[in-house]
């Protein structure tokens, strides 16, 4: 298979009447798809394109729905790429991205996004026409263009359906032409730093990550989609689900907790922002609870985490950053044991009694969801592993397409993000000296050093587009430098412990990865975000959004918790409680002072669409907590 079309046009063959992709009703019923309705739609999607031909960029400015996978499959059908992005974006990136990236069409998702690419319709270059795929978006007649050609979605498939009749074969014909290094999308990410770099990913780069993926799907099989369809992770997956013949439903956060108990869903991409929150809640519910309740509650997690630990070592899958001792094994292996037989009744009980509720809160069917997009806080993962909610967490970039790593149901090693994906190659290099020190294409292996992470693999993107010094600095004789600091472990896992450009120097030279800090302080279920600050400083410091849940006795919204003195004594104590010596941390690496905030970080403005944390953004837009802290 060279490129996406073949792909496409083959589930036709192979799972032509079973269900693609659902979506929510009215009356609160799923309405699907089959997979025959959506290459048709496609199909003609494309044949309705006007002016566009094979190599031609069309951007595509919508949420996750049934309309934007037809139009993204139809672009591919023409020939184009895609240029995606969500219906949120900004004015600044709807500028910068259709004019960067030459898109001659625009598909957008209603007359709400229409009406914002038309107050700067005068700076738009390269665009002819644009799309709106809600059917009402035109009908009024309120929204016009001096410039552009308007079109509704239906008109583009009505138009399609025609032209199909007349030349059958032209889909075939634009197929045989497309290669497997021929762009497929060009994603703008949108970076903590500098403009959005345009990501060029190849049909061959996405083929070669449903080739490798090692998780199990089958036809009757129910996706759950939550996390933005144009960020590469969702997208790999979705398209993951439809080469297996699985249903992917589409949900949002507002009504994920009644989608579950609906859709019963048996698989799903998430994010770290979601486990967390979900934790969240489920530690907020039980503050509130009676005495008994909690104390069911923490026997019956306390027997989980001891009844998946000793399984852990009795099957070899526990965290090893160096190889153990033959003595130490033996030892481990007949401790784990001796704990597992004794408290295994006791758990069996308790996960009956208190363990399956929370399991039924996803459904009760949920085998596994897939963690990406941003680092899992341990103690959530754990968690989540623990009571029965496989979390399979990976690692990747959208220069990678993204996996560059994932845990499996099989290999599923916490605290780590699981062995390299098929085809995967990495390098870690010492980033003060540059020194290679593990190296898997010459068998050079060291476990348990810490080094900056360079991948080489199918996956990796074809530059930036326009930006061949941006590519230059990131891509060398086929190795992508990540950025990431990582650890290779004895379980031949890949462990994530921080990013070279996010490295805190102290004034007296110490070096310090703030991600395991801020990782240790979201433990507490009295802080829901915070960043470690301290570059150029005597010591460390970190700004600190409380949570409301924990902290509802002292006041109704968040600024008046965060003016509260109690509070900020309460977290403090927790501060120092977390990070001391006898939780590993070095001297230096105390948290010595916080702030406080009224205010949590939000996508857009302090988080990326990853929900990473916008380093830059947040110490300038706090520069005086800051300043204060260090008075």
């Amino acid at each position: 298979m060279q490129n996406l079309l073949e792909f496409y046009l083959g589930l036709r063959k192979k799972y032509p009447n079973k269900p693609a992709f659902a979506t929510k009703q009215a009356d609160k019923t799923f309405l699907s798809k089959s997979y025959s309705e959506l290459i048709e739609d496609a199909h003609s999607f494309s044949e309705g394109l006007e002016g566009i031909e094979p190599g031609d960029r069309i951007a595509l400015f919508a949420d996750n729905c049934y309309a934007w996978m037809v139009s993204s499959i139809g672009i591919c059908f023409s020939g184009a790429a895609d240029v995606p992005r969500a219906s949120d974006v900004t004015e600044q990136d709807i500028e910068y991205i259709l004019n960067h990236s030459e898109s001659k069409i625009l598909v957008v998702e209603n007359a709400n996004v229409l009406k914002k690419i038309l107050q700067v319709e005068s700076r738009l270059t390269s665009l002819k026409e644009i799309i709106v795929l809600d059917e009402s978006g035109l009908k009024s007649g309120s929204v016009k263009s001096s410039k552009f050609k308007l079109r509704n979605f239906a008109d583009v498939i009505e138009k399609g359906k025609v032209a199909k009749s007349k030349s059958p074969k032209a889909l075939e014909e634009r197929m045989s032409r497309i290669k497997g290094n021929d762009l497929f999308t060009l994603i703008y990410t949108s970076g903590t730093t500098g403009a959005p770099k345009g990501v060029m990913l190849s049909h061959s780069n996405i083929l070669s990550q449903v080739d490798y993926m090692p998780i199990n799907l089958e036809e009757d099989d129910r996706a759950l989609s939550i996390l933005p369809v144009w960020h590469i992770f969702e997208r790999i997956f979705e398209i993951f689900s439809m080469a297996n013949g699985a249903c992917t439903y589409y949900t949002n956060v507002r009504s994920l907790k009644e989608d579950l108990a609906i859709v019963k869903p048996t698989f799903m991409a998430s994010a770290p922002r979601l486990w967390e929150s979900i934790y969240g809640g489920i530690q907020g519910n039980i503050l509130k609870a009676s005495t008994t309740k909690k104390l069911f509650f923490s026997i019956a997690t306390n027997l989980a985490r001891t009844h998946f630990r000793t399984l852990q070592i009795l099957k070899g899958r526990d965290l090893q950053l160096v190889p153990k001792s033959f003595f130490r094994k033996v030892f481990d292996f007949i401790s784990a044991l001796c704990l597992f037989l004794v408290s295994l009744i006791p758990y069996l009980i308790f996960d009956s009694i208190v363990l399956s509720k929370i399991r039924k809160a996803t459904g009760g069917n949920l085998r596994g969801s897939v963690s990406g997009g941003g680092a899992l806080p341990f103690h959530v993962d754990e968690f989540f592993n623990t009571i029965g909610i496989p979390v399979l967490e990976g690692y990747g970039m959208t220069e990678t397409s993204p996996v560059i790593a994932v845990r499996t149901p099989d290999n599923l090693v916490a605290g780590t993000v699981g062995p390299l994906y098929g085809g995967t190659e990495i390098r870690l290099v010492d980033w003060k000296t540059g020194e290679v020190f593990l190296d898997t294409t010459r068998g050079l292996i060291e476990y348990g050093r810490k080094g900056e992470i360079h991948v080489n693999g199918p996956q990796v993107m074809q530059g930036y587009f326009k930006n061949q010094e941006a590519t230059s600095k990131v891509i060398k004789d086929g190795w992508m430098n990540t950025g990431d600091l990582g650890i290779f472990t004895a379980n031949g896992c890949l462990k994530i412990v921080g990013r070279t450009k996010e490295t805190i120097v102290l004034l007296g030279g110490e070096n310090v990865e703030p991600v395991p800090i801020e990782a240790k302080l979201l433990e507490s279920e009295l802080i829901d975000q915070c960043m470690v600050v301290g570059q150029d400083r005597k010591f460390l410091s970190a700004l600190i959004v409380p949570n409301i849940q924990a902290l509802s006795e002292y006041g109704a919204d968040l600024s008046q918790i965060a003016g509260t003195t109690k509070v900020k004594e309460k977290i403090e104590n927790e501060v120092k409680a977390k990070i001391n010596a006898g939780e590993g941390f070095k001297s230096f690496e105390r948290v010595v002072e916080i702030s406080v905030l009224s205010k949590p970080f939000e996508v857009g403005d302090e988080l990326t669409a990853k929900l990473s944390l916008k380093r830059h953004v947040i110490t300038e837009k706090y520069a005086k907590n800051i300043d204060e802290m260090y008075k």
